[in-house]
């Protein structure tokens, strides 16, 4: 009897358009520029993406435009958490100090402070364009394409 083995790798598809964003602005108002500025629709979306048991928590904004088939995800790379330090006992000062604590969705790009990921079926979305029109924003440092194949934590991107 012949066995057929079924593998799931076959089926994933890698069909987004991963776009890095180097800016210092906060996640409501470059959304509010990427609105403006691309003519999209993005709206923050009521729950955040959360890893490691709610150790880190990052904002994500989304828009389904359905009649060109494509959507568009702006997630926040950048995840700073207020923790008390570790301190050993029996100090001579018992206030406890916060320590800033940093997280990062996608390791691998540090200094990126958002990514905007383009789910589109039909392939018709104009990279080019698209970059020229977010660096023609006044607040944004620089913009530029990634490839998703590359990234070792793209599970992350996945929701």
């Amino acid at each position: 009897m012949a066995l057929h083995k079924l593998q799931v790798d076959d089926f994933y598809d890698d069909s987004y358009k991963l776009i890095a964003i180097h800016c210092r602005l906060e996640d409501y108002r470059l959304a509010y520029l990427l609105n403006k500025h691309l003519e999209l629709k993005l709206e923050r979306k009521q729950k955040d993406i959360d890893f490691k048991y709610l150790e880190s928590s990052y904002s994500i904004y989304e828009w389904d435009n359905e009649t060109e088939y494509v959507l568009w995800n702006l997630i926040s790379n950048v995840c700073q958490k207020e923790e008390e330090s570790l301190s050993s006992t029996g100090t001579l000062f018992s206030d406890s100090e916060k320590v800033l604590k940093t997280f990062h969705l996608i390791s691998e790009y540090k200094k990126v402070d958002y990514f905007i990921k383009i789910s589109d079926e039909i392939q018709n979305v104009d990279e080019k364009l698209i970059l020229n029109k977010i660096q023609a924003i006044p607040k944004v440092i620089t913009s530029y394409t990634v490839d998703p194949l590359k990234i070792k934590s793209k599970d992350h991107l996945i929701f």
